[in-house]
């Protein structure tokens, strides 16, 4: 459920989740320095290796509505934090690291999403959008030793995330990064506006 500003401006809340050193802080970076859609300085604690301690923060904007953007810290260590971070998000950026030796990674962080918030990622019934809309980029496809994206697939519908889109990603050079980004934008907001016309009718 997204905030609402003294003025009336509504603020959504999307959080890159995924294994650390899965390309989620690079996404980000992407979004703020070379998209122009944040604003502000971009919120960074880190440790000497790259990887995010806590989380990372932007202001983005798209049109006239305003998201706060997160990253989770990757490592398995950090659940709390993450289980805080993640905690009110209306759309989720599942970063999935393509090596396939991080195979096991990706499906460990999956799982730990889904015991925090699969209900609200997974469709009530098919063709319904659920509580909140997740995205996946499946990232590095530029390296070699990587995974085929059917892969991927297989394990969101087994997962019975059928519905959840999948980008192939590049993040250090930005590909698909915006799109990705754009889409669990665009979901949140129709899903809040959903949510209202419901009331509405309801109300009625």
């Amino acid at each position: 459920m997204p905030s609402r500003r003294g003025d009336g401006t509504l603020v959504f809340k999307i959080c890159f989740y995924g294994p650390s050193l899965g390309g989620k802080t690079t996404a980000l970076e992407w979004v703020y320095h070379k998209e122009g859609l944040a604003s502000g300085d971009m919120q960074q604690i880190q440790d000497p290796t790259g990887r995010t301690l806590f989380f990372d923060r932007v202001v983005a904007r798209v049109s006239n509505v305003v998201f706060q953007v997160y990253t989770v810290a990757g490592q398995r260590r950090h659940k709390f934090q993450r289980q805080t971070v993640l905690k009110g998000t209306d759309a989720v950026i599942f970063t999935w690291d393509s090596l396939i030796d991080q195979w096991e990674e990706n499906i460990w962080s999956l799982k730990e999403l889904l015991r925090f918030y699969g209900n609200k990622l997974i469709p009530p019934a098919p063709g319904e959008p659920p509580e909140v809309p997740m995205v996946v980029l499946g990232n590095k496809r530029d390296l070699e030793g990587i995974i085929d994206i059917s892969k991927i697939r297989q394990v969101l519908d087994t997962a019975k995330l059928t519905d959840t889109l999948i980008y192939e990603t590049i993040a250090i050079t930005g590909v698909n990064v915006k799109r990705g980004f754009v889409y669990a934008a665009r979901q949140a907001v129709l899903n809040h506006y959903k949510k209202l016309s419901g009331k509405a009718i309801e109300k009625t």
